[in-house]
C-alpha cells in the first residue's frame, strides 16, 4: 500500500509506539522502507542555563537505544532518525527526506485547547504533503 512510511516515535510513550510501528507495517508494500522518528526537543534559552550542559546529547542517546530496541522487539529493517526541534516540523521534515507518502503517528488524549487531536499530531495533518495516520 505504502513504499515508504515514516513513523513519529514518543519514547515517553513507548506502547504506543508499539502499536503505531504494528499499524505502520501491517501498510507498507514489499520491499517499503520504515523510518522510525523522535523528536528531542531543545530547552528555551531560559531554562538552558540550569539544566546540565549535556542534557540534550543524553537526551538524543537514549532515544536512540529506546528506538533501536523498539526495531527489534518488532523484528523490522527500519531507519532511525533522532531530531532536535519542534516535533511538528521536523516530523514534517523528516517525511519529506524519506520521501514518505504515508506518516504514523498517535496523539495524546486532548484537552480543551486541542479538543480533536493532539498539538503536534494536528499539526502533522494540516501540513503534510502526504497522509497522515493518527492512531488514537
Amino acid at each position: 500500500m505504502y513504499a515508504s512510511i515514516v513513523v513519529a516515535i514518543d519514547i515517553a510513550q513507548l506502547d504506543r509506539g508499539e502499536q503505531i510501528l504494528k499499524k505502520a507495517v501491517a501498510l507498507l508494500d514489499q520491499g517499503g522502507k520504515i523510518a522510525l522518528v523522535n523528536v528531542v526537543e531543545e530547552l528555551p534559552s531560559y531554562l538552558a542555563i540550569d539544566v546540565p550542559t549535556d542534557l540534550l546529547g543524553s537526551a538524543r542517546q537514549e532515544a536512540m537505544t529506546k528506538l533501536q530496541d523498539l526495531r527489534e522487539k518488532a523484528g523490522i529493517s527500519a531507519s532511525i532518525d533522532v531530531r532536535t526541534g519542534a516535533p511538528a516540523h521536523e516530523i514534517l521534515a523528516a517525511a519529506q527526506v524519506y520521501g514518505a507518502d504515508l506518516i504514523v503517528l498517535a496523539s495524546h488524549k486532548p484537552d480543551f485547547s486541542n479538543y480533536l487531536i493532539g498539538a503536534t499530531a494536528d499539526r502533522v495533518v494540516r501540513h503534510a504533503k502526504c497522509s497522515v495516520l493518527v492512531d488514537r
